[in-house]
């Protein structure tokens, strides 16, 4: 049997062999506190070992609850003659009523624990507890004595009307046992300071470090200690703010960003435009109506694209991304009118660098009318509104048509120049023709006339001298002819006696023949023939067909051909 010592409260030890390990118990729970009634309820308690090498949990019954009334004593005589031995109880204890000691001694789960009953009267309740707090809180802060805080901003939100934001030490951010100040701003002040701090540019982020006043707030009901906030110091953002935008124009500036889109040539007739907007918003409509009033044959694709808020530079910078592919003579981003905050998403390293890097010209349309953002200098071109955009956009258009219909109409003037004194150099040269064609022809008929004198004159004589030619000639001819004649017929009978010697039917006469095969073709030499073959000779008086027994083929000829003797029967 272990001895048991006191502790604080309620105990006894977490297992056995360990005396000096004490595990505290939900009060009035402890099996060593409560008399010899049955277990009521069937209620639980949990302990934690304290000093332990692990956890360690214990589970006892409930046995008594004062909250539940007490069996009376036939029930406690009944309940101790049924109890398990492992339960009895023997120990020495005041009794109810404090009259009567006791001594008791309680074995559960085959361990003996002491009584460690103890009053304490000194105990606090909860109230009472969280009052001293509240007292110790109230006397270093005073309620209405305001203080600074500055820490980064964790967590904000304002969905409920009310702002709630969790402030943590800039330096501390990564420690995940940082301390966390709660900081909350009821409707009734975050509305006007809202406003100001919209009017200001100013959007609280997670991230960015705040400097804000405002006193402590301790909440009894959660035990929770918050910060009423009164103030923001807009002024130490602002700062910041400006701090951070100098820093990204110099990081553009040294990688060679920040004049990179300006230095793009626009086109100079640019009516493929795209345009990054929200579609529907007044600054979309002001611009496209500028295009769509123009006249001229603008083609607008459109990226949708959030202007504002904490997912605007992300969607921005996706939608010139998305345009760079899309093979836009220009793009154009615009935004109607708003406040700082409205526009925060302008002064954004993922807008500007998208803009920089984009492979066509940037023009940007938001209205503002204050100081320029980052993207006012990172574009090719800015204006104050979407409506001066798109009229800029329209006049560069205008500017080139206009260029084109002014040579046009230089072309034309030219041209009517060019026709009239065309017209005039071909009526001075059709005069022109017409005399020189007058004095041609009456120089040709002068020719014509004295030529025809002297046809008239030489004919005559020409006539009579080509009548004695013919007449000469003829007598020449009829003599000539018949020479001609005698010779040829002389040719004649030459060649008709050549004929005949070449006839066949003369060589067949003289004891020639032939030899055809039996398709009728003439044979010219041995080789075309084989034994077996029929072939028929032809002699001047008929024919005769015999059959081919033997082919024989004369001394010296090729190699590769058969050799045999032939006879023809």
């Amino acid at each position: 049997m272990s001895l048991a010592r006191p502790c604080s409260g309620w105990g006894l030890p977490s297992r056995p062999g360990h005396p000096g390990r004490w595990c505290a118990l939900t009060a009035p729970f402890h099996p060593c506190l409560c008399g010899p009634e049955p277990a009521i309820g069937g209620l639980f308690s949990v302990a934690l070992s304290c000093g332990s090498p692990r956890l360690a949990v214990s589970q006892h019954l409930a046995l008594w609850s004062p909250d539940l009334p007490r069996p009376g004593p036939a029930r406690a005589v009944r309940a101790a003659a049924t109890r398990p031995a492992h339960r009895h109880v023997q120990s020495r204890i005041i009794g109810r009523d404090g009259t009567q000691p006791v001594d008791r001694v309680t074995h559960v789960a085959g361990i003996s624990q002491p009584s460690l009953i103890d009053d304490h009267s000194d105990a606090l309740s909860i109230s009472a507890l969280y009052d001293r707090v509240e007292l110790a809180i109230a006397r270093a802060f005073p309620r209405r004595r305001s203080m600074w805080v500055r820490g980064e901003i964790q967590s904000v939100s304002d969905r409920t009307g009310h702002c709630y934001m969790d402030l943590v030490d800039p330096e501390g951010t990564r420690d995940r046992q940082a301390p966390v100040l709660k900081v909350k701003c009821w409707r009734t002040s975050w509305e006007p300071m809202s406003a100001r701090l919209s009017r200001q540019g100013v959007v609280l982020e997670p991230g960015m470090v705040v400097v804000i006043r405002g006193t402590l707030d301790f909440y009894k009901p959660r035990a929770e200690l918050g910060f009423l906030l009164n103030e923001i110091d807009v002024a130490a953002i602002l700062g910041r703010l400006a701090q951070r935008r100098a820093a990204l124009l110099e990081l553009l500036r040294t990688e060679g960003l920040l004049e990179r889109n300006r230095r793009l040539a626009v086109p100079p007739v640019p009516l493929r435009v795209g345009l990054v907007a929200s579609p529907g918003t007044e600054g979309h409509s002001d611009f496209v109506g500028q295009l769509l009033g123009s006249g001229y044959a603008f083609d607008v694709v459109l990226a949708s694209a959030s202007v504002q808020g904490r997912q605007a530079p992300s969607s921005i910078s996706g939608a010139l991304v998305a345009l760079s592919r899309r093979s836009c003579d220009i793009a154009v981003v615009v935004r109607g009118g708003g406040s700082k905050a409205d526009l925060a998403a302008f002064d954004t390293e993922p807008v500007a660098r998208a803009m920089a890097m984009m492979p066509i010209p940037v023009w940007v349309g938001i209205g503002h009318t204050g100081d320029q953002s980052v993207a006012d200098v990172v574009a090719n071109r800015s204006f104050v509104t979407p409506t001066e955009c798109g009229q800029e956009l329209v006049g560069q258009v205008a500017s080139w048509w206009e260029s084109v219909t002014r040579r046009a109409r230089t072309i034309c003037r030219r041209a009517d120049e060019v026709l009239v004194d065309a017209t005039a150099r071909d009526d001075a040269t059709r005069h022109r023709l017409v005399r020189c064609a007058l004095q041609q022809l009456q120089r040709h008929g002068e020719r014509v006339t004295s030529c025809s004198d002297r046809l008239a004159r030489i004919g005559p004589r020409q006539v009579e001298a080509c009548a004695g030619q013919l007449s000469s000639r003829a007598v020449r001819i009829g003599s000539l002819a018949v020479v001609g004649i005698d010779r040829q017929a002389d040719k004649v009978g030459a060649w008709r006696r050549l004929l005949g010697a070449y006839d066949l039917e003369r060589q067949l006469e003289r004891g020639y023949t032939l030899t055809l095969d039996d398709r009728g073709r003439l044979v010219r030499s041995a080789r075309e023939l084989n034994p077996g073959d029929v072939v028929s000779t032809r002699f001047a008086d008929g024919s005769v067909r015999s059959s081919v027994e033997q082919v024989e083929i004369r001394a010296g000829a090729d190699a590769d051909d058969r050799g045999a003797n032939g006879e023809t029967s």
